[in-house]
């Protein structure tokens, strides 16, 4: 099955899809340009396209009309419970990732970073790197992004980013997994961008998950 049929099964959102398919597009960029050790390549892939499945749970404002929409969500909280990361491990595990690549999907959340920082995994650090580059509407900055969603998250109690001192200290842990990434990489940052994935994209979306 392939990722967009998977994504399909699961009512997943056109801009979820996106998300996600960005970020696989970013991580493959940096793959095809790593001049460090031995990449688990498929591990990096298969963890960056299923990522954010279990985030349909915490979609609403842009859907709330939408009775398909509506319904699906329904199912999610009733089949997942309300926290979107354990959904995600959850479908992660139905889709078939390997137990490795759920610890990269577990380990590669913006509020691990200082973990991630000292990780020997390249798989987790181009994972989270890559989903920390990828906002609503394409790839940007990794401060710039990160800066953002310190002020979009700010007022949410139980977020890591309500806490500024904690948002800042991601945020710092974040630049520093960049230049490790960067060490080994042929490209600089600011040529991961919209147009330099773009062609990633559409292969990714014949991607066979098997």
């Amino acid at each position: 099955m392939n990722i967009l049929e998977i994504y399909g099964k699961y009512g997943i959102p056109e801009n979820l899809q996106m998300h996600m398919l960005r970020v696989a597009a970013c991580s493959n960029l940096i793959i095809d340009n790593w001049e460090g050790k031995k990449l688990e390549r498929k591990s990096i892939i298969r963890v960056s396209l299923l990522h954010d499945m279990g985030n349909i749970l915490k979609i609403s404002e842009d859907f709330s009309s939408n009775p398909k929409f509506i319904e699906n969500r329904k199912k999610y909280f009733e089949k997942y419970g309300t926290n979107e990361h354990e959904a995600n491990l959850e479908i992660g595990k139905l889709e078939g990732l390997s137990e490795y690549e759920i610890e990269i999907l577990d380990g590669k959340r913006s509020r691990k970073n200082e973990e991630t920082l000292t990780s020997d995994s390249y798989e987790i650090k181009i994972c989270a790197y890559c989903d920390q580059r990828v906002a609503p509407d394409g790839v940007v900055g990794i401060k710039e992004r990160l800066e953002d969603a310190k002020i979009r998250y700010k007022n949410r109690p139980l977020s890591v980013w309500s806490n500024e001192e904690k948002a800042n200290r991601m945020i710092k842990c974040a630049l520093e997994i960049e230049k490790q990434i960067m060490k080994f990489c042929k490209i600089k940052p600011e040529e991961i961008n919209n147009s330099s994935i773009q062609n990633y994209i559409e292969e990714l979306k014949k991607y066979d998950m098997r």
